[in-house]
């Protein structure tokens, strides 16, 4: 079974999906992820994220797996770098080539294939599993996407450069022209502005009745 979660950055795609799957005992997969492990590895290559040919080359060089839910580049557990400002800022331009969304696509099918997961990241509901036996897209305001952010980088840019940013991220990530992010028809919408986690878990779990 696969439950995919859908929504801009900041919305509780990933808190939400993790104890999702904890309650379940289903596998979490963060797609997202993927893209920020290329931008981070393009990084630390000293490589130019804007460049798509050579994000796509660098990528294609290493191995990404996931273990115990958390990403590894060769086998080195890189999930506590995939959140830093520099990496939220270009993994959303390296994800803009269509060439590396593919790729990233056919890496998360064969992970999830015969799997119980649940799964979280843009365009989760509308292109990578499509076919998910529950989806859901949740929203909440940009004000408090950007309380939620400086929260987990209180030493980062101020609440004025991350609202500004979130905001750039959205418009960005809506007129993209491969993986737009955008609700799926079936997919049901949750807004989690003024929800605490467990409010919103509690929606999932009567939604999908397990």
């Amino acid at each position: 079974m696969v439950i995919a979660i859908d929504g801009p950055a900041g919305s509780g795609k990933s808190t939400i999906a993790r104890e999702i799957a904890r309650r379940l005992g289903f596998y979490f997969l963060n797609t997202g992820s993927f893209y920020r492990a290329y931008a981070l590895n393009q990084l630390e290559r000293n490589g130019d994220p804007r460049d798509s040919d050579s994000v796509l080359e660098n990528a294609k060089k290493i191995n990404l797996s996931i273990e115990n839910g958390n990403i590894c580049i060769d086998g080195r557990n890189v999930e506590d770098r995939l959140r830093t400002p520099e990496v939220d800022k270009y993994s959303s331009i390296v994800s803009v080539d269509p060439r590396l969304r593919e790729y990233v696509n056919q890496q998360v099918r064969l992970i999830a294939k015969g799997m119980d997961i649940v799964t979280e990241g843009r365009d989760t509901t509308t292109v990578i599993f499509p076919d998910a036996e529950y989806k859901f897209y949740f929203d909440a305001s940009p004000e408090v996407r950007a309380e939620r952010r400086l929260k987990e980088h209180p030493d980062g840019p101020s609440y004025e450069e991350v609202l500004k940013a979130i905001v750039e991220r959205d418009r960005n990530d809506m007129q993209k022209a491969v993986g737009a992010l955008k609700k799926a028809e079936t997919a049901i919408y949750i807004d989690t502005t003024y929800l605490t986690i467990n409010q919103v878990c509690e929606k999932v779990e009567k939604a999908i009745e397990i």
